[in-house]
């Protein structure tokens, strides 16, 4: 057992909750409802530089953030988004991911794993920054992802490192509660 966790598992009262409080916000998963209109940033695609204001309009968009290609963690989303992506287009929405990483490893990334859908690169982290993703512990890029609506208002938003499987989750019932009802 860890040093610092036999001293939680040894500490009762308010002691032990004070010690364990930073621990609990490490681990958790943030799902955040608000609202707000995307940041006026670029990224680089395969063509050039693209404003994420550009890449919304006729469709809803998932915007994903994550640290780094070929890292198993990046894997499994990309490859958990490739398996949804005909869920989310049938809803009719587009998947993007984003990462420092270049054009090149994201070519390479993709054709790997056979990935359907874009991925852009954020040099500099800049457009991470804008949308207010932040690194996990100071360190590693942050996992974030965004869904927007056309008119380019953030709808949703799910933060986590770990829990890979509800980021495609979570957002494709956001993209599924935004599409308009059919009368009956």
């Amino acid at each position: 057992m860890l040093p610092q966790r036999r001293a939680i598992v040894a500490a009762k009262g308010p002691t032990a909750a004070r010690m364990l409080r930073p621990l609990a916000r490490c681990a958790r998963a943030q799902a955040c409802y608000a609202t707000g209109m995307i940041p006026d940033v670029t990224l680089q695609s395969e063509s050039g530089q693209v404003r994420v204001r550009d890449l919304v309009g006729g469709k809803v968009l998932v915007l994903y953030f994550y640290p780094k290609d070929e890292t198993p963690g990046c894997t499994a989303q990309a490859c958990a988004f490739r398996d949804a992506y005909q869920d989310f287009t049938d809803a009719g929405a587009d998947v993007i991911g984003v990462s420092a990483d270049s054009q090149d490893k994201h070519e390479s990334f993709r054709e790997h794993h056979r990935l359907p859908f874009k991925l852009m690169t954020d040099p500099g982290g800049k457009a991470a920054a804008a949308f207010g993703v932040k690194k996990t512990l100071g360190l590693l890029p942050g996992r974030v992802t965004f869904v927007i609506d056309q008119k380019g208002e953030i709808k949703h938003q799910f933060s986590s490192q770990l829990s890979i499987g509800k980021h495609i989750k979570e957002a494709l019932a956001v993209v599924k509660s935004l599409q308009p009802t059919s009368p009956a």
